[in-house]
Protein backbone atom coordinates (compact mmCIF):
# COMPACT_ATOMS: atom_id res chain seq x y z
CA UNK A 1 0.00 0.00 0.00
CA UNK A 2 1.11 3.62 -1.15
CA UNK A 3 0.69 5.80 1.54
CA UNK A 4 1.64 9.77 1.00
CA UNK A 5 4.98 10.80 2.12
CA UNK A 6 4.41 12.56 5.41
CA UNK A 7 4.86 16.21 5.73
CA UNK A 8 8.09 16.34 6.88
CA UNK A 9 9.52 13.95 3.87
CA UNK A 10 7.63 16.14 1.25
CA UNK A 11 10.25 18.48 -0.63
CA UNK A 12 9.72 22.07 0.49
CA UNK A 13 9.15 24.50 -2.41
CA UNK A 14 8.72 28.23 -2.57
CA UNK A 15 7.44 29.99 -6.07
CA UNK A 16 8.10 33.49 -7.00
CA UNK A 17 6.21 35.25 -9.51
CA UNK A 18 4.72 38.39 -10.26
CA UNK A 19 2.14 37.64 -12.16
CA UNK A 20 -0.82 36.40 -9.49
CA UNK A 21 -3.22 34.07 -11.70
CA UNK A 22 0.03 32.42 -12.75
CA UNK A 23 1.57 31.96 -9.54
CA UNK A 24 -2.15 30.92 -7.62
CA UNK A 25 -1.86 28.35 -10.79
CA UNK A 26 1.18 27.05 -10.23
CA UNK A 27 0.92 27.12 -6.50
CA UNK A 28 -2.22 24.63 -6.98
CA UNK A 29 -0.36 22.66 -9.56
CA UNK A 30 2.48 22.24 -7.13
CA UNK A 31 0.34 21.48 -4.01
CA UNK A 32 -1.45 18.71 -5.91
CA UNK A 33 1.84 16.60 -5.73
CA UNK A 34 2.03 14.16 -2.71
CA UNK A 35 5.84 14.40 -2.55
CA UNK A 36 5.71 18.68 -2.75
CA UNK A 37 4.72 21.12 -0.11
CA UNK A 38 4.65 24.90 -1.40
CA UNK A 39 5.64 26.40 1.90
CA UNK A 40 5.76 29.90 0.55
CA UNK A 41 4.75 32.32 -2.15
CA UNK A 42 6.83 35.91 -3.11
CA UNK A 43 5.47 38.12 -5.84
CA UNK A 44 9.13 39.50 -6.29
CA UNK A 45 12.78 38.81 -6.23
CA UNK A 46 13.17 40.50 -3.06
CA UNK A 47 10.30 38.78 -1.21
CA UNK A 48 12.01 35.36 -2.38
CA UNK A 49 15.25 36.48 -1.07
CA UNK A 50 13.36 37.04 2.69
CA UNK A 51 11.11 33.71 2.67
CA UNK A 52 14.41 31.61 1.61
CA UNK A 53 15.62 32.89 4.57
CA UNK A 54 12.62 32.58 6.76
CA UNK A 55 11.08 29.29 5.21
CA UNK A 56 14.30 27.28 4.37
CA UNK A 57 12.53 25.39 1.48
CA UNK A 58 14.60 22.52 -0.78
CA UNK A 59 13.76 24.29 -4.05
CA UNK A 60 12.44 27.93 -5.24
CA UNK A 61 11.00 28.03 -8.40
CA UNK A 62 11.58 32.01 -10.07
CA UNK A 63 9.88 33.49 -12.72
CA UNK A 64 13.21 35.90 -14.74
CA UNK A 65 11.01 39.04 -14.62
CA UNK A 66 9.83 40.29 -11.93
CA UNK A 67 10.15 43.66 -10.00
CA UNK A 68 12.28 45.08 -7.28
CA UNK A 69 14.80 42.10 -8.15
CA UNK A 70 15.43 40.29 -11.62
CA UNK A 71 15.30 36.53 -11.40
CA UNK A 72 19.04 36.34 -12.47
CA UNK A 73 20.24 38.39 -9.89
CA UNK A 74 17.88 36.85 -7.51
CA UNK A 75 19.31 33.44 -8.44
CA UNK A 76 22.89 34.51 -7.88
CA UNK A 77 22.10 35.78 -4.29
CA UNK A 78 20.04 32.22 -3.13
CA UNK A 79 23.31 30.20 -5.20
CA UNK A 80 26.25 32.44 -2.83
CA UNK A 81 23.63 32.20 0.21
CA UNK A 82 22.56 28.37 0.14
CA UNK A 83 24.15 26.69 -2.30
CA UNK A 84 22.22 23.18 -1.54
CA UNK A 85 19.23 24.78 -2.82
CA UNK A 86 17.54 23.67 -5.97
CA UNK A 87 16.58 26.89 -7.57
CA UNK A 88 14.74 26.32 -11.10
CA UNK A 89 13.80 29.78 -13.19
CA UNK A 90 10.78 29.83 -15.38
CA UNK A 91 10.31 32.66 -17.94
CA UNK A 92 8.39 32.95 -20.94
CA UNK A 93 11.50 34.51 -22.74
CA UNK A 94 13.16 31.76 -25.26
CA UNK A 95 15.96 33.93 -25.48
CA UNK A 96 19.63 31.48 -25.05
CA UNK A 97 21.38 34.93 -23.72
CA UNK A 98 19.04 34.71 -20.84
CA UNK A 99 18.88 31.23 -20.12
CA UNK A 100 22.56 31.44 -20.50
CA UNK A 101 22.50 34.24 -17.84
CA UNK A 102 20.64 32.48 -14.87
CA UNK A 103 22.45 29.00 -15.46
CA UNK A 104 25.58 30.93 -14.80
CA UNK A 105 24.11 32.89 -11.84
CA UNK A 106 23.63 29.15 -10.30
CA UNK A 107 19.96 28.34 -11.99
CA UNK A 108 19.75 24.16 -11.86
CA UNK A 109 17.56 24.26 -14.69
CA UNK A 110 15.69 26.92 -16.77
CA UNK A 111 12.36 26.13 -17.94
CA UNK A 112 9.81 28.21 -20.68
CA UNK A 113 6.63 28.69 -19.31
CA UNK A 114 4.78 26.82 -22.58
CA UNK A 115 6.61 23.65 -21.46
CA UNK A 116 6.23 23.88 -17.48
CA UNK A 117 3.92 20.90 -16.21
CA UNK A 118 5.45 18.15 -17.72
CA UNK A 119 9.17 19.72 -16.94
CA UNK A 120 8.78 21.41 -13.90
CA UNK A 121 7.11 18.73 -12.11
CA UNK A 122 10.12 16.53 -12.92
CA UNK A 123 12.81 18.38 -12.03
CA UNK A 124 11.30 19.85 -8.50
CA UNK A 125 10.56 15.77 -7.58
CA UNK A 126 14.46 15.18 -8.04
CA UNK A 127 15.09 18.27 -5.98
CA UNK A 128 15.20 15.94 -2.59
CA UNK A 129 18.48 14.35 -4.27
CA UNK A 130 20.46 17.81 -3.91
Amino acid sequence: MNLPPSEDSRIRVLIADDDPPFLRSLEQLIGRQPELAVVGVAGDGLEAIELVERLDPDAVVLDLHMPLLDGVSATARLRRDHPSLCLIALTGDAAPELHRAVRDAGADDVLLKTELVEGLLERLTTAGAF
